[in-house]
């Protein structure tokens, strides 16, 4: 399993071309000296080698670097493996590069039987220390942090470190029952409890806790994903966004990018039953089998006729995989009814649409002037359907209400917006400038370009506020980049991006799935085969983009960005290409005054401060004891109650849905789908930085506070 730091933000991807991969890669599927994973190993290092945009020399190095980072990815937290296993498999230190090469794949196979054995033993350990008492009075420490950590020196050690992180979760919760317990004593009927009564029932949530997540493992980490997450290793070595796709994961992918699957129309929960139907959609292929209900228990998923798979302890993620397919295709559950009755329903897979996770709008009335605000959480695009969802065209779409709603400005927020298709942000750009270049891309020969907007005239040309934060990624960056560049608004938001500033493609492997998808039976490469560039030659990349406008942020002291990560791609620059900044307005202005006002609000820098404290406070060890984990807590509360205050409205933003989105909103025939809708609009309506965005695009807006303005 991945470490908690093992971020992946959706990349830049380019539909082009299928690159060489059939015409080469195939050739070493055909030849029968190699088993299925040696080929495979063996068309991803060649891939690697002769085409990644900046490839590492696959040598003794590089094969060392591997054995490091493969084995903290399978044992993040520090507490399966033992020094004494590390020991046992420094004989393949410097042998991996030669099984990428073609030898015999010796590593990834001894370590996954090393894993299972230890898994094992983890879960009889967890269990044995959950069956005794905790004592909350002796002063001891536990580190949570694994990246703190070495590999265990001994199977004492290893017992003492989970009996720690177990001793945490206990106190978590004992305190918690021990706080209730205090404010409902005097309530009639509450049952007050003994604190050994309240330890026991701790313990054992946090052992159900436990059993969940590691039947979970169980289930959905065999040797097959362990060999994944080995390949896996070996592609973020090269970048941290060359990735590779066994065929469940490369559906998933086109899934988020495209916003549209194939499956049964039906929202999953998950409760201590299992996985449950929350919910069917009117018109789906589950609604329309009449036989799925809202509470149905998902006890097992098969696909046709083939043997179907127990789902119990699966998290709901996993198994949305194994319910999605391809279109036309069956799937066959077996639902636990209401009334305890076990019944296999046969379901064929039709398209649904993910039309929550689009583009959405709303409009802001700050006093006299109407704002246009625009949630954009990715760049999608959908190529395999010639009506396919394009974020470009919906963002379109929200422009053209807007103006028909005559706002004076309008916000795109594209925070947490993790990238998508660098076509689409070409596009996206495009709305808001008379064409123009774009973006840089440069690829592995030094050989530059740039991609034009060549759609003349704007489809807005009034004031404009991009909103970002430090998980604005990609696709993001480049847009952004490009309204900085063009001066064309203001960018505001944390003190950088995420700093993703290279493009990828997808690389197939093996024979066709079908004809509809290019899905192929071994799945697909990510490659980052081009770095991409401002116009005025600057690179995104490890720096970001920095706002205009800079916020304090949640994230901001938080190591989670691309310059965090060692094997990022270097920030380099490249020539600028000529173009044009707007004309129409300077607001340079409004961003100093803006700035200034930042600069000496005293709320804002003490947020910025706990903010600081925070970050640095979670990666300390933590206390055992109960008195002085209590007062670390009292401590927390306090920061993080201070934090609320300070970012608490006095009054909430006048925040409503367009007048021709307001039976989506007030009216949905989906019930679930319509209070989802409203929920996100109750949302805006307390979200501080925009409240401090509106007021900024207030003064873009209002004619005294633009003495600037070109006339």
């Amino acid at each position: 399993m991945k470490s908690r730091k093992g971020l992946v933000l959706t990349a830049i991807v380019l539909f082009g071309a299928l690159f060489f991969a059939f015409k080469v890669i195939d050739t070493r599927f055909d030849r029968s000296d190699l088993t299925q994973r040696q080929r495979l190993l063996t068309a991803i290092g060649s891939l690697l080698e002769t085409e990644h945009y900046s490839p590492k020399t696959i040598n003794d190095a590089f094969s060392k670097e591997v054995f490091n980072k493969y084995l903290t990815e399978l044992d993040g937290e520090k507490i399966l493996f033992l020094q004494s296993d590390i020991n046992s498999f420094k004989k393949f230190e410097t042998t991996i590069d030669d099984e990428i090469h073609g030898a015999p794949i010796l590593f990834a196979p001894t370590v996954s039987a090393v894993y299972a054995k230890r898994m094992a033993e983890v879960v009889a350990l967890y269990k044995e220390i959950l069956a005794t008492p905790f004592s909350f009075n002796i002063d001891e420490t536990a580190v949570l942090d694994g990246d703190k950590l070495t590999f265990a020196s001994s199977e004492a050690d290893r017992k003492d470190r989970i009996r720690k992180t177990l001793k945490y979760l206990t106190l978590e919760r004992y305190i918690d029952v021990l706080d209730q317990r205090e404010k409902n004593k005097s309530t009639k009927d509450f049952v007050v409890k003994a604190d050994t009564t309240l330890e026991r029932e701790s313990r054992m949530k946090v052992l159900k806790i436990m059993d969940k997540k590691y039947d979970r493992i169980k289930s959905t980490f065999n040797d097959d994903q362990r060999f994944n997450a080995f390949l896996n290793t070996i592609t973020n070595l090269m970048d941290p966004h060359t990735d590779y796709y066994p065929p469940i994961e490369k559906r998933a992918f086109d899934e988020e990018m495209s916003r549209r699957f194939y499956g049964i129309g039906a929202q999953l929960k998950e409760d201590e039953s299992g996985i449950k139907i929350a919910s069917v959609q009117t018109g789906g292929a589950a609604w329309k089998s009449g036989e799925v209900v809202a509470n149905d228990i998902i006890i097992k998923v098969a696909q046709g006729k083939e043997e179907p798979v127990d789902v119990a302890g699966y998290a709901t993620e996993d198994a949305v995989k194994l319910i999605r397919g391809n279109k036309g295709t069956e799937v066959r559950l077996t639902l636990k009814k209401l009334d305890g009755s076990i019944k296999v329903v046969s379901i064929i897979r039709d398209e649904v649409l993910l039309d929550e996770g689009l583009v959405r709008s709303a409009v802001i009335q700050n006093g006299a002037d109407k704002i246009g605000y625009i949630y954009l959480p990715e760049f999608y695009a959908d190529f395999e359907r010639e009506n396919g969802n394009r974020c470009s065209e919906d963002v379109a779409k929200e422009l053209v209400k807007l103006k028909a709603e005559k706002v004076n400005g309008v916000v795109l927020d594209i925070r947490t917006n993790g990238g998508g298709s660098l076509y689409e942000v070409v596009q996206m750009v495009g709305l808001f400038i008379n064409q123009g270049p774009v973006v840089q891309v440069r690829d592995k020969e030094g050989k530059s370009s740039s991609l034009n907007d060549k759609q003349a005239g704007t489809l807005y040309d009034g004031p404009l506020v991009v909103m970002v934060n430090e998980l604005s990624a990609s696709a993001s960056e480049i847009f952004v980049a490009a309204i900085q560049d063009y001066k064309r608004g203001i960018v505001i938001g944390s003190t950088s991006t995420y700093g993703k500033g290279t493009v990828q493609k997808t690389v197939p492997f093996g024979k066709p799935i079908d004809f509809t998808s290019g899905r192929t039976e071994y799945g697909a490469v990510k490659l980052t085969f081009q770095k991409y560039y401002r116009i005025n030659g600057g690179s995104v990349q490890l720096k970001g983009v920095t706002p205009d406008v800079i916020l304090p942020d949640a994230y901001e002291f938080y190591k989670i960005r691309e310059k965090d990560n060692p094997a990022s791609l270097p920030y380099d620059e490249i020539a600028k290409v000529p173009y044009q900044t707007w004309n129409l307005a300077d607001y340079s202005g409004v961003i100093a005054k803006e700035n200034a006002k930042i600069a000496q609000d005293n709320s804002l820098n003490l947020l910025k401060s706990n903010l600081e404290w925070l970050s640095k406070n979670a990666e300390q060890p933590v206390n055992l004891n109960i008195e002085k984990y209590r007062a670390m807590q009292q401590q927390l509360k306090t920061t993080v109650n201070q934090n609320n205050a300070l970012q608490k409205l006095e009054k909430d933003i006048n925040v409503d849905a367009m007048a021709v989105d307001k039976d989506k909103f007030y009216n949905n025939s989906d019930k679930q789908k319509g209070e989802r809708y409203l929920a996100w609009l109750k949302s805006i309506k307390t979200d501080k930085e925009l409240d401090v965005t509106v007021k900024l695009i207030g003064d873009m807006i209002h004619p005294d506070l633009q003495a600037s303005i070109k006339k």
